[in-house]
This record gives C-alpha cells, sequence and structure tokens, in this order.
C-alpha cells in the first residue's frame, strides 16, 4: 500500500440544504492496484467526521484554483485546500485512480509494464541516485549551466522532469526561481520531498508524484530541466518524456538541455573484438559434465555480439573523424526520437580493420547569458555514461583514404530501449558488414 498522505483542507459538507463547513486533517492513499482512493477527515481532537472510498465512477471536479468537489449519491463535499502543491498531490493521485484504463498513458502505450516496474525500481534507489549525483561532470555541469544563466531563472516558474533526489530543483532554487515543480515517478519522490522540508524549502519546490505523461499541473512554466540522457543518448527512451513536458512550456520558455549531438567513428580494435568473439567458447565445449554443448556455440556468439559495449578508450583507435547527428529539444517531437536514422560517410585516415562503430555524445544549456556544454567524448573527463561501441559481425578491411558508408538506424521498442541496425560499405571494394544490437542489454566491460 502506498503511504498515507496528510493535508490540511477546509472542507464544505453539503447534504441537500443542510451546509456545514469545517477545517478537518485529509488523510488519503490509493488503494492496490490504483483503482480507486480512500478519503478519510478527521477533526482537531483526530476523531474521523467522514470516510468514503473514490474510483473511476466518482463524480469530482476542480472549482477555481484551490478546491475539489466531490459529488457522492446526494452529498458533495468541497475540499479547499491550503496551498497549490497539496491541491496538486490530491489531484495528481486522483487523477491516476480514475484513468479510465492505464493504456491512456502515453508512456503505458509506449513501455511494457514489467519494463517500467524494473526502471522505477532502478530509480527509486539511493544508491543510484548517489552514483548519479557523484558524477562530478554531470552534476557539475548542470550547476555551472543553471547557475551562470541566473537571469533565466530569476523570479521564474521552473519543471524538472524526473527529478529523482530533486538536485536540479535545489540548483533552479539557488539561481532564483520563484517555484519548482519536481516530479519524479519513482518512490525517490519520498525522498525528495524529505530533502525539501529539511532544507526549508517547501515554499519554493513541490514535489508531484507521478509520470510527466500523467500528471497535472496548476500553471504553465518558463524553464524545463531534466536529465534525460541514457547510454548512446536514446536508451531508456527519457528523452521523449522530456519532450512530451513541453505540454506545459511558455511559447517564449526554455529547455536546460536544449539540444544534443551524438557522435559517431569507426574504430580498430582487435583485441575487443577477439575478447567479445572468445566469450562464447564456453558453450564449443564437447563434454561438460557429460554434455556437448557445441551446438549452442553460434547462438551465444549471435547473442554476445547482441550487446553494445559500454567502456572507455584510446581515441587512436579510431579510423576516421566523426559524423554528428543533432537532437534539438526545443523543435523535436515525441515521434521523431521512435525511429532515427542516422546516415554516415567516413573517409578513412589509416588502414585496416574495422571492428565496429564508436558513440558518444554531448548536450548543450543554451542559456541567454552563456552556452554550457556537457561532454562525454573519449577526450573528456569520463562520466557514468562512458563511451559505447557497436561490434560489426565481420570486420571490414580498409585502406586510408578509402569511403566507409552506410547507416545507423534506432527503431524504439517498448522495453524502453532501441534495437539498433548497422550497415557498413567500404565504397572502394565492396566489402559490406553490419549488424543488430540489442541496447537494452548491453556488455559493460
Amino acid at each position: 500500500m502506498a503511504s498515507i498522505r496528510h493535508i490540511l483542507a477546509k472542507i464544505t459538507f453539503r447534504e441537500r440544504d443542510d451546509p456545514l463547513d469545517i477545517w478537518a486533517t485529509l488523510a488519503f492513499y490509493p488503494q492496490v492496484p490504483e483503482k480507486s482512493i480512500t478519503i478519510s477527515l478527521f477533526d482537531a481532537d483526530g476523531v474521523c467526521v467522514f470516510k468514503c472510498l473514490l474510483n473511476r465512477d466518482t463524480e469530482c471536479c476542480r472549482v477555481g484554483k484551490e478546491s475539489v468537489l466531490i459529488t457522492l449519491g446526494y452529498n458533495s463535499i468541497l475540499l479547499k485546500f491550503e496551498s497549490h502543491a497539496d491541491l496538486s498531490s490530491f489531484s495528481n493521485t486522483l487523477k491516476r485512480c480514475r484513468k479510465e484504463k492505464k493504456e491512456s498513458s502515453v508512456f503505458s502505450q509506449r513501455t511494457e509494464e514489467a519494463s517500467a516496474v524494473q526502471y522505477f525500481q532502478f530509480y527509486g534507489c539511493i544508491s543510484q541516485q548517489q552514483n548519479m549525483m557523484q558524477d562530478f561532470v554531470r552534476t557539475a555541469t548542470y550547476h555551472r549551466a543553471i547557475l551562470q544563466n541566473h537571469t533565466d531563472f530569476r523570479d521564474k516558474v521552473v519543471l524538472d522532469v524526473g527529478c529523482g533526489s530533486g538536485i536540479l530543483s535545489f540548483f533552479a532554487v539557488q539561481a532564483g526561481a520563484r517555484r519548482v515543480y519536481a516530479v519524479e515517478a519513482s518512490s525517490v519522490a519520498q525522498y525528495a520531498e524529505m530533502l525539501v522540508k529539511n532544507n526549508h524549502l517547501s515554499d519554493k519546490i513541490i514535489v508531484v508524484p507521478g509520470k510527466i505523461e500523467d500528471i497535472s499541473l496548476p500553471e504553465a512554466v518558463d524553464v524545463i530541466i531534466s536529465e534525460p540522457m541514457g547510454y548512446m543518448l536514446f536508451n531508456e527512451r527519457m528523452l521523449e518524456s522530456y519532450l512530451h513536458s513541453k505540454k506545459w512550456l511558455k511559447a517564449n520558455g526554455m529547455m536546460f538541455p536544449t539540444f544534443s549531438d551524438i557522435h559517431l567513428a569507426p574504430f580498430s580494435d582487435e583485441q575487443l573484438y577477439v575478447e567479445h568473439y572468445s566469450r562464447a567458447n564456453f558453450w564449443y565445449q564437447h563434454c561438460f559434465y557429460g554434455v556437448n554443448l557445441s551446438s549452442l556455440r553460434g547462438a551465444a556468439v549471435d547473442e554476445y555480439f547482441r550487446q553494445p559495449i559500454v567502456d572507455t578508450f584510446d581515441i587512436r583507435i579510431l579510423m576516421a573523424r566523426t559524423v554528428k547527428y543533432t537532437v534539438n529539444f526545443m523543435d523535436a517531437k515525441e515521434a521523431d526520437l521512435h525511429r532515427v536514422e542516422i546516415p554516415f560517410v567516413f573517409q578513412l585516415t589509416q588502414s585496416g580493420l574495422v571492428h565496429g562503430l564508436a558513440f558518444w555524445f554531448d548536450v548543450a544549456f543554451v542559456g541567454s547569458l552563456v552556452t554550457v556544454w556537457l561532454s562525454t567524448a573519449p577526450t573528456e573527463p569520463l562520466t557514468h555514461w562512458y563511451q559505447v561501441r557497436c561490434l560489426l559481425h565481420t570486420p571490414l578491411f580498409a585502406k586510408e583514404g578509402e569511403t566507409l558508408s552506410g547507416k545507423v538506424l534506432f527503431v524504439a521498442n517498448r522495453r524502453q530501449s532501441y534495437d539498433i541496425q548497422i550497415v557498413a560499405l567500404v565504397n572502394q571494394t565492396g566489402f559490406r558488414s553490419g549488424n543488430i544490437l540489442d541496447l537494452k542489454n548491453p556488455f559493460f566491460r
């Protein structure tokens, strides 16, 4: 059962023509599964004066900016809340419980339930939040981008998408934000709220539990901040949630980050290729406790080669200048990320075997005062994103000055990730290779 929320509200009971006004503590919590919500009203002495169960058929509506009207048969209850935070918290919980069907959520339509459960459990762990916060390059760059563009935040309303611990929300307040809506779907939202209260910022930062696709806000925002990047930029598909949040952005609003560049280049690394291939040698055994495993070696090789490799490397293995693909978050739509095709033409700067393509990304925070870059390039200090390499099934030999052309195709799947298709051709010889990889299942080297 979800934790019980306690809110002070002014309650107006109307039983036919007999109104009664009292101040009471409203306790509410969603049932499991979230198809109904229990409301209990307690007076100053802690006595329960009213209790009811709301579901998708309950009639209710917002009244003005501070109240919700609930109708139960011949009776009605007007709940008037003390703050926007309390109203937003109650309204979002009620909205989740009154959804007609789960599939009505944009997030649910694109995401398998098992994947979503695993994803939010992972990010609900304090240890994972610590891992990201201790990434100095990541955290310090966000801090610098926000505070050095303080004029973009001063007296502004900010939306923090997937706030996690709420660290970016705190940065926004440090830059002078008037109010921050910190939206978080995982259970770490309760810890974010603890940090907000302990830092005496409850009047500035409003933690909104829920997915950005499902929640509602009482107002439009001036700035959206988020850290939505995954491995190879696109993994986890949080970029789509970031783009979805633009429905709350004012016409002249800003986004931090503003755009991203994904870079790719061919590389030569015989050791990596042999190491990866030899992982399947276990299945070459003809007598493993009396069992011949060799019939599965081919399948094992295929599975291992479908894994993108997350690690870092010396830039001297790169065989050409990079090709860059840009995603402008201000202009892009969610559907643009369902299928991303990146054509490439590389002129090789050295001869040798091309074993695959290396990937990394940069994001830019374009503010009124300064543009700040966060880079995950192999020439920059290491981040928790590292770099990612995708092997070709068969290496391609090419000479210096020859061209390697082809494309990388990212196709979104319902496991919050992408299937990657790579096709590569040495134009002068006609030698061709490629691979199909599963970004959801990388190999951490």
